[in-house]
């Protein structure tokens, strides 16, 4: 077995697209690649404006399932923790050395609770949805058995209309639920506003986070009339921090493709009418893929296909060109229309992915790369963790 700490063990194309100190050039493709100095810039600037806005930054891990992104996003961008959707998920972050790790979403399953309720001997902060008060029992059985306290969130469905309660009574009785179970903790409210988040329109995007700002605030303020404090009210994702930083009901964004940057998340507009990824944010992520033929002398075939990425949200963009477009893909190949002729075989291109997270999930390396030099290799750590 190759110790995969050693680069000099490894072999380039074999156990990694690359190897650090090896020029940019001679990186093994298709693989992800991150331009190192605008990830950095990212996230200094989410971490600062949170900062100056009073919120604390819940990175969400979700997108890029890396210990080592995260960890430069606790270090340089002074987030709180991370958020994450599966137990396997946090038991990576968690043993990883974050300390706070929030499963945005509901455990049911017996053993994923029973996993879930081991995740503090790890020495993390544990957090956990709530919709159901039938959930609160299990929970509290497993954190007894453990000798640990699980954190609770109860979720309000803000119009993203998938897991969440919709009522205030339903949050206070749940809320109640969680106090009074022995092993738990009631930690606030969850209300992420997913649907909006990638409606182009700025206004639009207002218009929908004003209902959910009012249903937030209504359930804070009826459970601090019972008594009842909330230490997390999360939300905000990067297409709407902006909205619940200034909304006085908010206290913590949960935001993460920022740092990346993908295709769909960059055509959104902010409130100039500017798309998000021309000055707000820049693009850091790339699929990075050579030209394997050019039989077709309109067409360039590259090797990144639909198994180097996902296309859920549409196709990637060609970084920095306008005079050749990907137009197609399967299994193993892409299609490049070059009707100039510009490029040729083994030439590569930097692919912006439509949706950063589900393309992130089957890669097991980023490349970093700074000043045209491979810098470092960070393996995607929770590759594959969907349970």
């Amino acid at each position: 077995m190759k110790d995969m700490t050693n680069y000099n063990d490894l072999e380039v194309g074999y156990d990694v697209p690359a190897i650090p100190g090896m020029d940019e050039a001679d990186i093994q493709t298709p693989c992800l690649v991150l331009d190192l100095d605008a990830l950095e810039r990212n996230i200094k600037k989410m971490g600062d404006y949170a900062k100056a806005h009073g919120m604390r930054h819940r990175v969400h891990g979700k997108m890029h399932k890396s210990v080592d992104v995260a960890k430069l996003q606790v270090e340089l961008g002074g987030a709180c923790g991370v958020c994450c959707q599966k137990v396997s998920e946090a038991e990576v972050f968690a043993r990883g050395g974050i300390k706070d790790v929030l499963v945005s979403n509901q455990v049911r399953d017996p053993a994923k609770i029973d996993r879930l309720a081991r995740m503090p001997k790890l020495g993390a902060r544990t957090i956990c949805c709530v919709d159901d008060v039938d959930n609160v029992a299990d929970l509290s059985a497993a954190a007894v058995k453990h000798g640990t306290e699980i954190e609770c969130l109860v979720e309000i469905d803000c119009g993203a209309g998938r897991c969440g309660v919709t009522s205030t009574p339903a949050v206070v009785e749940i809320a109640k639920a969680v106090e009074a179970a022995p092993g738990l903790k009631f930690a606030g409210i969850q209300a992420y506003q997913g649907a909006m988040q990638h409606l182009d329109s700025y206004d639009e995007r207002k218009a929908k986070i004003d209902v959910a700002v009012a249903m937030v605030k209504d359930a804070v303020d009826t459970l601090k009339a019972e008594g009842i404090e909330c230490d997390i009210v999360g939300g905000g994702g990067t297409g709407s921090y902006y909205f619940e930083s200034n909304s006085g009901v908010y206290n913590e964004l949960q935001c993460g493709s920022y740092a990346f940057m993908d295709a769909d998340y960059g055509r959104i507009l902010d409130k100039d009418g500017n798309r998000i990824d021309r000055g707000e944010w820049e693009n850091a992520l790339f699929i990075l893929t050579s030209v394997m033929s050019h039989a077709k002398a309109d067409k360039a075939i590259v090797d990144a296909g639909l198994k180097a990425q996902s296309v859920d949200s549409g196709l990637p963009v060609i970084f920095g060109r306008d005079d050749v477009e990907y137009v197609k893909c399967s299994d193993e190949h892409g299609v490049v229309m070059d009707p100039q002729g510009a490029l040729k075989v083994n030439d590569k291109l930097k692919l912006v992915p439509g949706h950063c997270d589900p393309t992130c999930n089957v890669h097991d390396w980023y490349v970093g790369v700074r000043g045209g030099k491979v810098e470092t290799l960070w393996p995607v750590s929770a590759r594959g963790k969907a349970y």
